[in-house]
């Protein structure tokens, strides 16, 4: 289990992280969002020990993280690096080789991974010869080659396509059934929403949500309806309670409510003649949330 207390870190008069507090047991995912300069990244580079907090704790299964635990982390940084006139598999070994693998060991694992991510490229292919993503790729699976018991991915789906997103996805849900513990940092709130158990955003520094998706999304009330309906926008742009109302090219009405109980009104209103095929209320998106809470949202 990783654990961090009160963690605080300056830098001058800028304080870049400012008591944040969270736990991720084995076997779990943890999401950390927010704007760019939120303190996302510092904060991964202080539970590795890569800056020295002002005040707080990390600890690793109940004891500080030291050098002797450095073999059982995985750490994706924002910054790729990787070595362009190196071959793929040159390159995968010698990072193992530094998390205290053997050479015989990770070459049927490289095989593997590189099935796994459907990397385009042979193993003896020199990395620049790669496209960017197939690149991103590669130090992926330098990052979990020597199978972690923590992984720090710092933005791993940046520049990846829907397809190589989705693969990177069950990569990350495969180490968490083999018992790992994960946290990453994404702006992609539907990949956060799907795959973390845990989510903690910043916000200068500071903590603005701490817990599980679905209690998050519920806290802030089912203010969001769908439906289909033949009647005019006007009905609802004009109905007491309706925040906004707007019709999307599939022809779903989107209302935002300002209370959930608006929901019950406008349901016997749309249902007065009968049926209809649509008629769905919930929680704000993880991307409104995440705009309502950075400040950035306006009906």
């Amino acid at each position: 289990m990783l654990k961090v207390e009160n963690l605080v870190k300056t830098f001058g008069d800028f304080k870049a992280v400012d008591e944040v507090s969270f736990e991720i047991p084995n076997g779990k995912i943890l999401g950390l969002i927010g704007q760019n300069g939120a303190g996302k990244t510092t904060t991964f580079r202080l539970i590795l020990n890569f800056l020295q907090a002002d005040s707080g704790s990390v600890t690793w299964d109940g004891h500080p993280i030291t050098a002797a635990d450095y073999n059982i982390i995985g750490y994706l940084p924002e910054e790729r690096g990787l070595y362009p006139k190196i071959t793929i598999e040159d390159q995968l070994v010698y990072f193992a080789r530094l998390r205290g693998k053997t050479k015989k060991e990770v070459l049927p694992e490289i095989d593997y991974w590189l099935k796994r991510f459907e990397v385009k490229g042979k193993k003896t292919d020199k990395v620049k010869s790669l496209s960017k993503g197939n690149q991103q790729k590669v130090q992926l699976i330098a990052t979990l080659l020597h199978q972690p018991k923590l992984v720090i991915l710092d933005e791993p789906f940046s520049g990846l396509d829907p397809v190589n997103a989705e693969l990177l996805k069950e990569g990350i849900l495969s180490l968490k059934e083999q018992g790992s513990c994960v946290i990453f940092s994404s702006h992609n709130m539907d990949n956060v929403e799907k795959i973390c158990d845990h989510l903690v955003m910043l916000n200068n520094g500071q903590m603005v949500l701490n817990g599980r998706v679905h209690e998050i999304r519920e806290s802030f009330g089912r203010t969001k309806l769908y439906l289909e309906t033949l009647l005019p926008l006007t009905t609802f742009t004009e109905f007491p309670g309706v925040v906004r109302a707007i019709r999307r090219e599939d022809q779903v009405t989107e209302l935002t409510l300002d209370n959930p109980t608006v929901g019950q009104e406008i349901f016997n209103l749309v249902t007065a003649n009968g049926y209809i095929s649509m008629f769905n209320q919930q929680p704000p998106t993880l991307e409104e949330i995440f705009k309502m809470k950075a400040g950035a949202y306006h009906e």
